[in-house]
């Protein structure tokens, strides 16, 4: 059973089908494009997790996964505990790393480094405490994922928008505020893989933003390999196998986000017991030529895990959501890239707009209009054109 309808499914119903699955597919929107290539489909809401146990169990399945879909994460947990089934680990564990401020609090409690954060239900409460956060903050909910509903705030005079805005994306009615942490470098992203709490695969990427975006800090470029420092690098990926170990984690695919602070602490920002959306995965597979997609399908299975033969990464690889850019709006007609680029450089292109849809600003990684792999041979190749996108590609509106 796969949670959720999304396009960054359907790899993972191709793999499941090459293996000899059945797949599920289950969400309240039958009309979501997973739906036409798995073999079955419950009409169910995703956070609902009784109502999905109760289908999961009229179903005997053998296997849960959210892939890519961070709000069916803890209901995955939850059905694969009530069922005995494999999941990365158990459902305290997981209820933990999907809400960013029992998270905050967990690592506040053990000792990682972690900027100063609370989380509230009260829209009010967070003006009692202004004087314990250092300014700038962030004002986010504690369960989205895609860079829904966060705010930098510089003023308290700016707090409760925030605070409403945050709340607008979020599920349960919470938010966190936390200490805004200005970077060293870029920030990083990685799907890493664990068997029994152990990283057996982990390459951390460079994210890059938009600036020009209507939300500056949803990234539209994640980049491998990573200019961050080997050294944090190793303390990062030491300090997820103790989190992991803390919490009891075995086996499975994350998607981690991560910074180096200036002061120079690496920081450990989000970790979540799935696989990342914007094709993370399929990226890293055309990087480093490791199948992660197969792995986790097998692991929610109980079948056999394919080896990790790591290797280098094949020069340098950008996926770059495409999106609107200098204010491009209005109904899509077409895609225009470079021919050159296109044979040189363009390795995949997953476009998930059709003409007459509607383009629409840069807010959320739903706001994209598709994926595109672009391959270089070093990092000087990659600035030059990516500084410069508007020279080969460009959105068509009607």
């Amino acid at each position: 059973m796969l949670l959720g309808g999304i396009r960054y499914l359907i790899p993972i119903i191709e793999k499941a089908h090459e293996l000899g699955a059945y797949v599920i597919t289950a969400d309240y929107l039958p009309n979501n494009i997973a739906h036409k290539y798995s073999d079955d489909y419950c009409n169910v809401s995703i956070v609902d997790k009784n109502a999905v146990l109760k289908e999961a169990e009229r179903l005997q399945i053998d296997g849960i996964l959210s892939f890519a879909c961070d709000p069916g994460v803890v209901t995955a947990a939850y059905v694969a505990e009530k069922m005995g089934l494999p999941f990365q680990g158990p459902y305290k564990s997981v209820c933990i790393l999907q809400d960013k401020g029992l998270f905050r609090k967990f690592l506040l409690e053990h000792g990682f480094n972690a900027p100063h954060a609370k989380s509230y239900i009260d829209k009010k409460k967070p003006f009692d405490d202004v004087d314990y956060f250092d300014w700038p903050v962030i004002v986010k909910p504690v369960d989205s994922a895609g860079s829904k509903g966060v705010t930098k705030v510089e003023r308290i005079e700016d707090l409760e928008s925030a605070i409403d805005y945050a709340l607008g994306s979020s599920i349960s009615g919470a938010f966190i505020i936390e200490d805004f942490i200005t970077i060293q470098g870029y920030r990083s992203s990685a799907d890493p893989f664990t068997i029994d709490g152990k990283l057996v695969y982990n390459f951390y990427s460079d994210q890059q933003f938009d600036k020009t975006a209507n939300n500056p800090y949803i990234p539209d470029k994640i980049i491998y390999p990573s200019t961050m420092l080997q050294s944090d690098q190793d303390y990062l990926s030491a300090e997820l196998e103790r989190l992991f170990a803390l919490l009891g984690m075995k086996d499975g695919i994350y998607n981690i986000e991560a910074c180096v602070g200036e002061n120079g602490k690496p920081y450990i920002m989000e970790v979540s017991p799935r696989g990342g959306g914007n094709s993370i995965a399929e990226e890293q597979r055309m990087a480093y030529g490791v199948d992660l997609v197969e792995n986790e399908v097998r692991r929610a299975l109980g079948m056999p895990l394919l080896k990790f033969n790591l290797g280098n990464c094949d020069g340098v690889w950008c996926n770059y959501a495409i999106h609107s850019r200098n204010g491009v709006v209005g109904k899509y007609k077409d895609l225009w890239i470079d021919p050159i680029v296109k044979k040189n450089n363009v390795k995949y292109l997953g476009l998930t707009i059709s003409r007459g849809d509607n383009v629409k600003p840069f807010v959320g990684a739903n706001d994209c209009l598709g994926d595109m792999f672009l391959r270089f041979e070093n990092k000087e190749e990659m600035d030059r054109m990516m500084e410069h996108v508007d020279e080969w590609l460009r959105i068509i509106v009607e």
